[in-house]
């Protein structure tokens, strides 16, 4: 690795399996002191065991302003600073629009937008100037897709987010930028599979619309929040990132 990120404070929340994990990994090789959330002790603990490096789980629900001001305390008592933040956690529910209910409804805005924006508010003391904000949107934002209108909203607010905050800390030199994911292989995108021959022909199917011939691999995202994420990047801002082999161009 090129250690790109030699020195920085990273958090990454959700970073106990799937795209998080990937860039915890990544982060932590390319130098980075990380911290990463999700909200199971055994995954977290998992999580640990796979990273190399300089790594420390809390388990924290993003979606619960409580667990962030107890994950920002121990951020400060152990670093007293943070330089990079992933804000990566985020779930998954499907329901065409006559199927739509409330609790889904509340479940999602609650962890993939109310969970965003707390976040990275609550992130803002530590956060040195002159950080990257990262956050993890998706293609479906730009892109209509069967099922998914509810959770296309969060995500699509994410990019709104992105684009407000890069003007609201331009004074604090903290640049903003979102990652769009298409189809990753992982286990919240198989998750929504009847069972795991469902899940590969589910897979299949992607693969033959993805104009790169294949489905994404968790560490093609991890690639990309590295570079957003170091100096290289250090003129990007504002920018939405699509990391899905062509998907959303046609």
């Amino acid at each position: 690795m090129t250690q790109q990120l030699r020195g920085k404070v990273a958090l990454i929340t959700g970073g106990s399996s799937g795209l998080g994990l990937a860039a915890a990994k990544r982060f932590a090789a390319e130098g980075a002191s990380v911290f990463i959330t999700g909200r199971r002790q055994e995954e977290l603990d998992k999580a640990v065991s796979q990273i190399s490096g300089d790594v420390i789980a809390v388990q924290a629900d993003s979606s619960s302003p409580a667990d962030l001001d107890r994950l920002y305390e121990i951020i400060g008592l152990k670093k007293g600073r943070l330089d990079i933040v992933f804000a990566n956690a985020g779930i998954l529910e499907k329901g065409a629009i006559g199927e739509i209910t409330e609790d889904s409804v509340d479940r999602l805005f609650d962890v993939n937008v109310k969970g965003i924006i707390f976040t990275v508010q609550k992130a803002l003391p530590l956060l040195a100037d002159g950080g990257a904000i990262l956050l993890t949107s998706s293609l479906v934002a730009s892109k209509g897709l069967p099922a998914n209108s509810i959770y296309a909203a969060t995500k699509a607010s994410i990019r709104s987010l992105a684009r407000g905050w890069m003007v609201d800390l331009k004074d604090r030199k903290i640049r903003v930028n979102t990652i769009s994911p298409g189809a990753i292989e992982t286990p919240g995108l198989k998750g929504g599979a009847a069972d795991s021959v469902a899940a590969q022909g589910m897979l299949d199917h992607f693969a033959t619309l993805i104009p790169a011939g294949r489905v994404g691999e968790p560490d093609d995202i991890a690639k990309v929040a590295v570079f957003l994420a170091s100096e290289n990047a250090s003129y990007i801002n504002g920018a939405d990132i699509p990391v899905d082999g062509g998907w959303t161009q046609v």
